[in-house]
């Protein structure tokens, strides 16, 4: 289908709507964005319900686990749109006004359909069209139409001051078009002005009229009737479907790279979802699930390894921090005499034990003030930020070790899947060979849920129940490491059915020390039993 053709959504013949000016033609009583993202046709969508695929997700704690489903539906950018229309439908049915108006009204409140409803009946109309930046369609225009003689012969463009020649055949007015704010301008500045706002400037629902001083928003039909170009056509859908998406807290995007489809559910929470491509993630926050850190921690260790994990470890090895204004100075020669250069600071002090240089006097090359009190307080001073840093990078390296494995789950299926052909050449059937497989996820699942307690650990403070944690810890660590170690081993005839029953085992194992990792975190959040260190 072509971007230009677009879907027309009608509404109840009934339906009030404004009264455009004479020169116009009648605004249509329906939402017309044409299609949103191309690729997405009817192709893409077999085998899919009406609404979507539905879900459930939850805990992953796995079955047993009494917490409620969390029921979700994935939908297509073409049902997004559809969806979008029917939330206006809604609406319509109680306010009756022009789609394209209430398309507005429902982007001023970010598609909160009940605070709008609340608000549209509050008895201040003209109050509420006027934070929306829009005309109450209720009320006719009162400037005054453009196919006056005296305006058809006197009055350019107020953009371009270009005088389009009057005729009978076609009226000078007829170059003209404007919004219900009264002003007019000619086709071709539209469409430029329009083309500008929406290529150049990525503006969707917020592009007012040009007029100097206005701040009337263009509706969807006047934008959709101006522009000629597909391109930009389908650039004010892809920004209209996205913005509808971004407002909306029951509505996601998926995160994965070059996936357009998009997550609703019932009600927003911290609960993992899994897209139609495979992908699953947390719906709060959009990173990837990440049981057993909450979403507040893991944005902060993010942004934490963002700041701080490129030059941490060369700090660590090279440099030492000046014990008045705490900068950090590398030695770049032999002499401990050290001076700062920081301009507000010039603090002259001992490499080897941090304290003041004066009383070192000229044995700067043995230095033996190694317990003056000034010293030991500086000396005290590095150790603790020395000591912050190593604790950093050791939950840091961890975090990175099990992502880094997890980079690698591709390779390990296609090695898994070649040990699966091999055991079928020693008479075992496809039926039979599965448990490999099933060991794949049970190792990504541990390793995953591992990679995450190392930010949960990071930010706990100790305490009993934080060395119960460490200690189921540890346990999965060692299990999950040993069925590594089982998948990676090469297969005989002899040694066929001992593998199979190491592999069960270790994984059946690995499945029940991560459900009591888990369990016991989530046991903690309930009863409030974790302290934290605020970063």
């Amino acid at each position: 289908m072509d971007s230009d053709e677009g879907y027309n959504y009608e509404f109840d013949e009934d339906e009030e709507c404004s009264e455009d000016s004479a020169e116009e033609e009648p605004e249509d009583e329906h939402l017309d964005l044409g299609v949103v993202e191309p690729g997405l046709g009817s192709g893409e969508r077999d085998g899919l319900e009406p609404g979507g695929v539905s879900g459930v997700g939850g805990s992953a704690l796995g079955p047993g686990h009494d917490e409620e489903d969390y029921r979700y539906e994935v939908l297509t950018a073409e049902q997004i749109l559809q969806h979008m229309v029917e939330c206006i439908r809604e609406v319509n049915e109680v306010i009756q006004n022009p789609a394209t108006i209430t398309r507005i009204l429902l982007s001023h409140f970010n598609w909160d359909k009940e605070k709008l409803m609340e608000r549209y009946f509050d008895g201040n109309l003209e109050k509420l069209f006027a934070e929306c930046h829009v005309i109450n369609p209720s009320k006719k225009s009162r400037t005054r139409p453009m196919n006056t003689r005296s305006s058809a012969l006197d009055m350019p463009c107020q953009i371009c001051y270009l005088n389009y020649p009057n005729s009978v055949s076609t009226p000078r007015h007829k170059y003209f078009t404007g919004l219900e704010c009264g002003h007019k301008f000619c086709m071709q500045c539209w469409s430029e002005y329009l083309t500008t706002k929406i290529i150049e400037e990525g503006m969707g629902q917020t592009i007012s009229c040009p007029a100097h001083g206005c701040d009337i928003l263009v509706d969807d039909n006047t934008v959709m009737r101006l522009i000629t170009d597909s391109k930009v056509k389908l650039k004010y859908q892809h920004l209209i479907t996205n913005s509808f998406v971004e407002c909306n807290r029951l509505l996601k995007w998926c995160p994965a790279p070059d996936c357009h489809h998009v997550v609703k559910v019932q009600y927003p929470d911290a609960k993992p979802v899994r897209c139609k491509c495979g992908r699953q993630f947390c719906f709060n926050c959009g990173e990837n699930w990440h049981d057993p850190v909450k979403c507040k921690w893991l944005k902060k260790w993010i942004k934490k390894c963002d700041d701080d994990s490129e030059t941490s470890n060369w700090i660590a090895a090279n440099t030492k921090e000046c014990p008045k204004c705490h900068v950090t100075i590398e030695k770049d020669g032999g002499c401990n005499h050290m001076v700062c250069r920081n301009q507000n600071c010039k603090a002259e002090f001992c490499w080897v034990c941090l304290g003041p240089w004066e009383p070192h006097g000229s044995a700067w090359y043995n230095c033996n003030r190694y317990n003056e009190d000034d010293a030991k307080a500086a000396r005290d001073a590095q150790e603790r930020s020395r000591a912050a840093l190593q604790r950093y990078l050791f939950y840091c390296n961890r975090y990175m070790n099990h992502m880094q494995s997890l980079r690698f789950e591709h390779k390990l299926y296609a090695q898994v899947k070649q040990k699966m052909e091999e055991m079928q050449q020693h008479n075992m059937s496809w039926i039979e060979v599965q448990f490999l497989k099933k060991a794949v996820d049970v190792l990504c699942q541990c390793r995953a849920t591992l990679m995450y307690t190392y930010v949960f650990a990071f930010y706990l403070k100790k305490n009993n129940q934080s060395i119960i944690f460490e200690n189921n810890q540890a346990d999965l660590e060692n299990a999950t490491e040993v069925l590594s170690g089982y998948l990676e081993r090469d297969i005989s005839q002899d040694s066929l059915q001992d593998i199979k029953q190491k592999v069960q085992d270790k994984y059946r194992y690995c499945e029940s020390r991560r459900r009591v990792l888990l369990l016991h975190v989530h046991e903690g959040y309930e009863k409030d039993l974790w302290e934290y260190i605020e970063d």
